[in-house]
């Protein structure tokens, strides 16, 4: 999922005087932990790094080559439960189908949940890497390639870095760590499959929560925003009915693909004409398929779309266009009521912006400024979705989501100078770079739990 890049681009990166204004505007304090005490703890944590390193990277190759689509994570989930018991972490299973919980208490102070998603996406890799995936997985009756495309596999690294860097370093910091291994980020259905099955009920519901993405943007890099970060995301099918007939006859048929044909082009009436033009909204229609071969009408038509928007009303007028759009298009053939139906959805994430801002101040005192993007809450957000959202929504408002970069410089300037985009998320050809990408994880998510439960925290 790619979030940030355009506003990075555009110059978003603010000085560290610049966040302290912001963050005072609505805090009396400073940041909690100081820049002598992140710079110390950064030491520690690139220590701990250097020494776990190749066993991380072990851990990072063999998810990789065996990637599990949404909810069949069961391979996957089993080395992270495995790893987390190993560190000395209470561990659940089977939470929300394949979802992992792993506690570590260290005396009194506030919860930390520490989340990374777990599956892969259905497509083939093209990236030519040693330890390339070649697994196939059925779903619905159909089979497909598998590839970490969207980068879960450097996640559950840097997740699993986390936890020993905050292991290794348990005398600053107190309260208790909930790491949490989420499954179907892919299909916006994960989440709330482990927030129904008692995520927050069942276990310590957290005070705080981190997050992180990694992108195409430039190895290292980090970048923190104040309020709204991704859309809101509605997955819709829609199933036009009509009647078949031989194509040298069109008249005797209810013809699908006409319906098709015309909501396709309609439904976009909703983004350029319907909604605010100064509000973002996205309507996709990503798959459609209808018929078998050339001399047949068929029967229906079945589409797929993806919706995307910032705010709950852009939102509703989308999802009302789209079931519109579909019944004008069905009438205009004479056809039958068209089925529509939301197979599934979330709203955006929002980082709380003093929390942002705090972050964005302690990750510059530890990494330096070039190396941390500040994007106030002025700025929108980026147009991918996260379900990351749900445990937000669940009452977890003190949250951030960060933005890690994982393409070398030189592999940048390579593509630029052949005037070739950089293969971004979900690209079969997206492969960022694990050392680099798997450290910055680990400084930014280690820095951020420090900040709200190190010994020195306010």
């Amino acid at each position: 999922m790619k979030y940030l890049p355009q506003l990075i681009a555009a110059g978003m990166i603010l000085s560290t005087s610049t966040i302290a204004q912001a963050a005072a505007s609505n805090t009396d304090t400073a940041a909690s932990t100081t820049h002598a005490d992140s710079n110390a703890a950064l030491a520690q944590v690139q220590a701990t790094f250097d020494k776990n390193y190749p066993a991380l990277e072990a851990m990072y190759k063999d998810i990789h080559e065996h990637p599990e689509l949404a909810f069949q994570e069961k391979r996957t989930a089993a080395i992270l439960a495995k790893k987390m018991r190993a560190l000395g972490f209470d561990v659940t299973e089977n939470v929300g189908k394949t979802g992992v919980v792993a506690l570590y208490r260290n005396g009194p102070g506030p919860v930390v949940l520490i989340r990374t998603d777990m599956d892969a996406l259905p497509m083939e890799e093209k990236t030519g890497l040693p330890y390339a995936s070649k697994v196939q997985q059925e779903v619905d009756g159909n089979t497909y390639f598998v590839d970490h495309s969207c980068g879960h596999d450097i996640h559950m690294a840097w997740w699993v870095g986390t936890a020993e860097a905050l292991l290794a370093m348990k005398d600053r910091w107190h309260g208790t760590l909930m790491f949490v291994a989420q499954p179907a980020e892919e299909v916006i259905s994960g989440a709330k499959a482990m927030l129904d099955d008692g995520l927050f009920t069942r276990f310590p519901k957290p005070d705080y929560g981190f997050g992180a993405h990694i992108g195409a943007d430039t190895l290292g890099t980090i970048s923190v925003k104040q309020g709204v970060i991704s859309s809101a995301s509605d997955r819709i099918s829609v199933r036009f009915h009509g009647v078949g007939a031989h194509g040298s006859m069109p008249d005797k048929s209810i013809d699908p693909i006409m319906q098709a044909g015309h909501f396709i082009t309609g439904v976009q009436s909703t983004i350029s004409r319907q909604k605010d033009p100064k509000k973002f909204g996205v309507v996709s229609v990503g798959s459609i398929h209808a018929g078998s071969v050339a001399n047949i009408i068929p029967d229906h038509a079945d589409l797929q779309l993806t919706l995307r928007s910032f705010d709950p009303e852009t939102r509703k007028i989308i999802n009302d266009g789209v079931a519109r759009t579909a019944k004008a298009a069905a009438d205009m053939e004479r056809a039958p009521a068209p089925e529509v139906t939301h197979v599934y959805g979330t709203g955006s994430v929002v980082n709380d912006p003093d929390l942002a801002a705090r972050a964005a101040t302690v990750l510059k005192g530890a990494l330096g400024d070039s190396r941390v993007a500040f994007i106030p809450a002025s700025e929108p957000g980026g147009s991918a979705s996260e379900d990351y959202s749900e445990f937000v929504a669940a009452g977890m408002p003190n949250s951030v989501y960060f933005w890690i970069g994982g393409t070398p410089p030189e592999t940048i300037a390579k593509y630029k100078s052949e005037g070739k985009p950089v293969p971004v998320n979900h690209s079969p050809y997206f492969a960022p770079s694990p050392k680099g990408s798997i450290k910055a994880g680990i400084e930014t998510l280690t820095l951020a739990t420090l900040m709200v439960a190190g010994t020195d925290a306010q």
